[in-house]
């Protein structure tokens, strides 16, 4: 009797074990992760785009793209090989081409000496970068939970409570460059392209209401909180410039 009892015990212990912590260990957090990524290689898996690996490696998306001799639209497919070593191969964005005039009207024509010292391209660095340059606006109503840190505890964006279901706003005007569960530690994810300067993702969602490809205006419903890739409803926000994170409460309006 004894011999009967301890079997079926010793395998429903067996059992527990089996199903036990390992099944409830939260995800390892890729936005956890500061530094980029600058050697190695990446193969492309299903559902992913060149946005979605660049901000997986902290990497400007243009510059995979160059690295890899790929031309917009960035179009890249299952199983191909992308290099992530950084090298001098890559060229910075050029400043945006201008008229010129003909060689009569420059000789006729006054021109008045340049009293600006500063470099032409640092001129154009920091237009490209000023952040009156775009409207920004909260993605959701929730208080702010964790707030942006690339030391100690890191954090590449800011973590917003919501509860399940609660609507998820694109923070600018873009379009969706990824909308899927590829990235780790995201759950849920929404990429989206402002400018070639600018990304910003949503993260945890419960339901994605766009799709790559589709437009997003300002204050647009794109999706709904959720817990997916984390442990409790929330909303994670990032917003990146060429790249790398940046703090989006310096972006957002004072609430």
């Amino acid at each position: 009797m004894a011999v009967k009892f301890c079997i079926p015990v010793i395998s429903l212990t067996l059992l527990l074990c089996a199903c036990g912590p390992s099944r409830y260990e939260p995800l390892r957090n890729v936005y956890r992760s500061p530094a980029p990524v600058l050697q190695g290689s990446h193969t492309v898996q299903p559902g992913e785009t060149l946005y979605s690996i660049a901000w997986r490696y902290n990497r400007d998306h243009e510059e995979l793209a160059q690295k890899n001799g790929i031309s917009a639209p960035y179009r890249i497919y299952p199983g191909q090989v992308l290099s992530l070593d950084a090298g001098a191969s890559y060229k910075p964005k050029p400043a945006p081409a201008t008229a010129k005039r003909s060689t009569s009207e420059q000789t006729t024509r006054y021109k008045k000496p340049e009293t600006n010292t500063k470099p032409v391209q640092e001129k154009v660095a920091n237009q490209r970068h000023k952040k009156v340059d775009m409207v920004w606006s909260w993605p959701t109503s929730g208080p702010v939970i964790e707030t942006f840190s690339l030391q100690g505890r890191v954090n590449k964006g800011i973590d917003l409570a919501g509860k399940q279901g609660e609507p998820v706003f694109a923070a600018a005007d873009g379009k969706v460059v990824y909308s899927g569960t590829g990235l780790v530690g995201y759950g849920n994810l929404i990429i989206i392209k402002h400018n070639d300067s600018y990304l910003s993702a949503y993260a945890h969602n419960s339901r994605l209401l766009l799709k790559e490809g589709e437009s997003a205006k300002a204050g647009q419903k794109i999706a709904e909180i959720g817990s997916t890739g984390t442990n409790r409803d929330k909303l994670h926000f990032e917003i990146r410039r060429d790249g790398k994170p940046v703090n989006p409460i310096s972006y957002l309006p004072r609430r």
